[in-house]
């Protein structure tokens, strides 16, 4: 690095304070001359400067807005929003004061995603906020973060709701492991081949889905998974109708088929069952730890270490393991 070119951390970091103690900042950012990370500092309001902050908001409760998140909202540049006449109502409701905005969502991104990147290079702070949720899970601002990983800005996520994470720890399902599969392709062959992927699927799946759709895609999971297959179906998280749902696919078909569905559901789907081990998969199994014994063995290894080792690594019961080795010696 050319330290001519590029002062030093510290002596950029005291300029810049000093900069900013004389509300200067604006006007110095874009003329100096050094990597962006060393922009990663604090304004008076405790926020980052250089920084897109990933904002968590209601998903109907406005009493979910953390303290945190209402003090990034007051105190950032300003804001790229989904929808910023939905953001501008949350933050009249919340008496959060009035910020400069820019729209951002699906069908603007890569233009918006450039102007937003544009303000945080100059030093600007902005926090990216979608209708409701977390931003840049199954959305859009997935790009913008990966566009600002590109250019070293830093990206602070503010927790919050997260519709998926609330559905599946109210679903009565294995919580352990599970996949997010979002929202279901409308064209038929790309839905068919998506679920076709998720056959053997041990995980609980959740998937997103609007009230309209939901039937047809109740039909496609159960053509899918069998009618027998347990889920859970929430919807109206956090509002005043608030529903969960738990049943087959089966019961769940004909369950909205006679009620018609409204709001938007999370689908909280559960893996696919354990196979019973037959007499094949287990010679199987025991053919193949005996392989790693040998290959322990010739490492050094005793038999009776390699044996316990193997049988520790993959779940093949010992005694089982050690008799077969011996059975088996070349």
């Amino acid at each position: 690095m050319d330290n001519q070119r590029y002062p030093c951390a510290s002596s950029v970091r005291a300029a810049l304070r000093c900069a900013m103690r004389d509300d200067l900042i604006r006007h110095h950012v874009s003329h100096l001359h050094f990597p962006l990370s060393i922009l990663h500092l604090r304004n008076s309001g405790g926020i980052e400067l250089s920084t897109l902050y990933l904002v968590a908001t209601p998903i109907g409760n406005l009493s979910d807005l953390s303290p945190r998140a209402r003090e990034v909202l007051s105190t950032v540049d300003f804001i790229a929003a989904e929808d910023t006449r939905v953001t501008q109502k949350l933050l009249n409701a919340c008496e959060l004061p009035k910020k400069p905005m820019i729209s951002y969502y699906e069908h603007n991104r890569r233009a918006r995603g450039e102007a937003v990147l544009e303000k945080l290079l100059a030093g600007e702070t902005c926090a990216l906020v979608t209708d409701a949720g977390t931003p840049a899970v199954s959305d859009p601002g997935e790009d913008l973060v990966a566009l600002c990983a590109e250019h070293d800005v830093p990206v602070i996520p503010i927790p919050g709701c997260c519709a998926a994470v609330c559905a599946l720890a109210a679903s009565g399902l294995p919580t352990g492991r599970w996949c997010f599969e979002g929202f279901l392709s409308v064209n038929k062959k790309a839905r068919r081949e998506h679920l076709d992927t998720l056959q053997g699927e041990k995980r609980t799946m959740i998937f997103y889905e609007a009230p309209h759709k939901l039937c047809a895609t109740l039909r496609d999971l159960r053509d899918a998974f069998g009618g027998d297959r347990r889920l859970s179906l929430s919807r109206e998280l956090t509002k005043l109708h608030e529903q969960t749902l738990r049943m087959t696919l089966d019961e769940a078909v004909a369950y909205f088929d006679a009620n018609a569905p409204r709001g938007e559901f999370v689908l909280i789907l559960e893996g696919a069952p354990d196979e019973p081990e037959t007499e094949q998969d287990e010679a199987e199994r025991l053919a193949s730890a005996a392989k790693a014994v040998r290959r322990r063995v010739e490492q050094g290894q005793t038999q009776k270490d390699a044996v316990k080792a193997v049988s520790a690594e993959t779940g093949v019961k010992k005694n089982a393991l050690y008799r077969y080795v011996l059975d088996h010696e070349e």
